[in-house]
């Protein structure tokens, strides 16, 4: 049986060895974060359960415990998903390269002109499948342990890389006319972006982002089905393609029958909808806030707000209320200190493109949003 090995290194050439000695050997690779604390880390490797374990100092040794992997399969990758509690996600070396060959057709990846550069988490999907992609479809590319803005932008403007993959909250850090191509994941996309960056969506179990500037990749299918919030009525997103998950590292498999009476469908957990061939994600559906009987998306009233030139980044989530059940509330963190914004300018610039009942009811300020490594707000962290 294949073995699973737990990679526990920075992201660089010595972590590239490593998994081309892993996959050289038939076996499956699961990427630690160096970063986590010790806790942390023994509730992660539980859960991945692997055999075997490269440690920071690249010897490799036996683990306890540990469940083989099967033939087939390629990297295991931990997702908290909506409960918080790790989860392995299991690809598959078909899986991985159908996720290439589309990434790079859809945007024109040559590797003899081309290079990409790796510098978000190797532990996360959307670090980890910059290098599996340029290791599958043979395309040069630099890995950094971990993504530094002044590396990042020096790299760019020398033409070290061309394509490279980040966040919202990295691409701000740096002139995004460094780069051919960026692709931006992990988070709802800023309202307006230059013409160079791709915005797109997926998440671990679809292996990186299945769907770019709202339009699914060659392979991949989208569908809406029937969401699970409150009133059973809000659409949930439906991804079906090859480069999905085989299962859960506990064997379970989260794929289902969809509207058009077929197998394969991978529920989200988002709510949106199709226009014209084209996907709109309007957020989690776990997150819509319903104050006063009105559905209210997070996401939408970000994306208002984030354009007051006085906002730097800006979360909007719930309250209870005695008499609205929940209120909107918008962490804000503002580009001056001494010079916030207000609360009822705020709900103006909301109400303009929005319904009234969007607008946040109550103003945080802050320093500084809990994020994700991968850039995502921890709602469930703002107080």
């Amino acid at each position: 049986m294949p073995e699973l090995v737990a990679i526990d290194l920075p992201g660089g050439r010595g972590f590239t060895d490593a998994l081309r000695a892993v996959w050289d050997t038939g076996d499956a690779a699961a990427p630690l974060d160096p970063r986590l604390p010790p806790a942390a880390r023994a509730q992660l490797l539980q859960a991945l359960a692997p055999t075997r374990l490269v440690g920071s100092d690249g010897t490799v040794s036996g683990l306890p415990g540990g469940v083989p992997a099967e033939e087939g399969d390629a990297i295991v990758v931990a997702t908290s998903g909506s409960t918080g509690e790790p989860r392995g996600v299991v690809l598959t070396h078909a899986a991985i390269a159908a996720s290439a060959r589309s990434t790079s057709a859809r945007l024109g990846v040559d590797p003899s002109r081309h290079r990409w550069l790796a510098c978000l988490p190797l532990a996360h999907i959307g670090g980890l499948s910059v290098l599996t992609r340029a290791l599958v479809t043979g395309t040069p590319c630099t890995v950094l342990p971990r993504f530094d803005a002044d590396t990042v932008a020096s790299i760019g403007r020398r033409g070290d890389a061309t394509h490279v993959s980040l966040v919202a909250t990295a691409l701000a850090r740096i002139d995004p006319a460094s780069f051919a191509c960026i692709l931006l994941g992990g988070a709802a996309p800023p309202v307006e972006l230059p013409s160079n960056v791709v915005a797109t969506y997926g998440m671990t179990e679809t292996g990186s982002g299945v769907v770019y500037d709202g339009v699914p990749l060659d392979g991949v299918e989208v569908a809406i089905g029937t969401g699970r919030d409150a009133e059973g009525d809000a659409g949930e997103v439906l991804v079906r393609g090859p480069m999905l998950l085989r299962a859960y590292r506990d064997g379970s498999d989260p794929r289902v029958r969809g509207p058009d009476g077929r197998g394969g469908w991978l529920p989200t957990g988002d709510g949106g909808r199709l226009e014209n061939g084209r996907l709109h994600v309007d957020g989690r559906l776990a997150e819509v806030i319903v104050s006063g009987g009105e559905k209210i998306w997070p996401v939408p009233v970000e994306r208002a707000i984030s354009t007051h030139p006085l906002v730097a980044e800006v979360a909007v989530w719930r309250r209870p209320d005695s008499e609205w059940g929940e209120r909107v509330v918008a962490w804000v963190v503002p580009a001056d200190p001494s010079l916030p914004p207000s609360l009822p300018e705020l709900c103006d610039l909301v109400r303009q493109t929005l319904p009234r009942w969007a607008a946040p009811k109550e103003l945080v300020l802050t320093q500084r949003l809990p994020r994700t490594p991968s850039g995502k707000v921890r709602r469930g962290a703002l107080t």
